[in-house]
């Protein structure tokens, strides 16, 4: 199997005659009775779930989560294998279970490249049997601060430079005319943080013969370059409830970024507390 996270149809196919898997479908469950890749499991709340960055908002998410994935049979002695759709047509799901199993300090994760799409053109079969799982003991082992930041180290970075506030949203969102990807008024507030820089998260890919795929890193760079961004940069991303961020997440590490963390919360969380400060209107030009 391949040393990064992504991994091809192909190494998949093969992947379970050599180790233990939990495949994890983070699609719909409608999407997933009409077909996923045999024996997957279906979980959707990876994409649904609505997290804050409060102490009490991470317990509960943690203690969620770790009943979720231990219900789904990860021990910590599986790779666990998280597919999507496409990578562009579901928000970053896939890429989303991958963060959250990287904060919660799984072991073995991998992202199945073009999702279900890529999977389907390889010629690869599918299923309408739903899983049965033999539940585990889910490990977590989180380090604080590793990969996320709650609300109030991102309100501090807004006035240090150095970090890059690294906004991936869809531009209605980032110029301010809506305040979500589920409609313009689904939270309170529109507009962005002040200072963030903006790439919107499909630059980071393209279309192939086998559906959207990951940029090479070098491609990636290029694309990081246009805010001021490099390998060595120190990036907070945000969207709107870290799907797309963690899509971006995973594009960037695999670019060779190492100092990425993620403020989980997002949009959703920081534009339903008043008290923090956000910039409308029309972004200023680029120097």
């Amino acid at each position: 199997m391949s040393t990064g996270i992504l991994i091809s149809p192909q190494e998949l196919n093969q992947a379970g005659n050599s180790e233990p898997l939990v495949i994890i479908d983070t699609r719909d469950p409608e999407a997933y009775a009409a077909g996923h890749i045999p024996g997957a499991v279906n979980l959707r709340d990876i994409f649904t779930y609505l997290a804050t960055s409060t102490p009490e908002g991470l317990k509960e998410m943690e203690a969620k989560f770790a009943e979720e994935f231990g219900r789904i049979g990860l021990s910590g002695k599986e790779t666990a294998v998280l597919y999507e759709d496409t990578m562009n047509s579901g928000f970053g799901q896939s890429c989303r279970g991958y963060f959250l199993l990287t904060y919660f300090g799984y072991p073995k994760i991998k992202v199945l490249h073009g999702g279900l799409g890529a999977w389907t053109k390889a010629g690869m079969p599918l299923s309408t049997a739903p899983a049965h799982s033999t539940p585990a003991s889910f490990p977590l082992h989180i380090t604080p601060g590793q990969v996320m930041i709650d609300r109030y180290e991102m309100l501090k970075a807004l006035a240090d430079p150095s970090v890059i506030k690294l906004d991936v949203r869809d531009v209605d969102e980032w110029v301010g005319t809506s305040s979500s990807p589920y409609g313009p008024d689904f939270a309170p507030r529109k507009g962005r943080l002040p200072g963030a820089k903006w790439i919107e998260w499909y630059r980071l890919m393209k279309p192939t013969a086998s559906g959207p795929m990951f940029k090479a890193p070098a491609e990636i760079q290029a694309e990081a370059r246009t805010v001021g961004a490099t390998p060595e940069s120190t990036i907070y991303l945000y969207c709107f409830k870290g799907a797309r961020a963690s899509n971006t997440y995973l594009a960037l590490k695999e670019a060779g970024f190492d100092k990425v963390k993620m403020y989980f919360g997002s949009w959703n969380e920081w534009s339903r507390d008043a008290s923090l400060p956000i910039e409308q209107g029309m972004p200023p030009l680029a120097a």
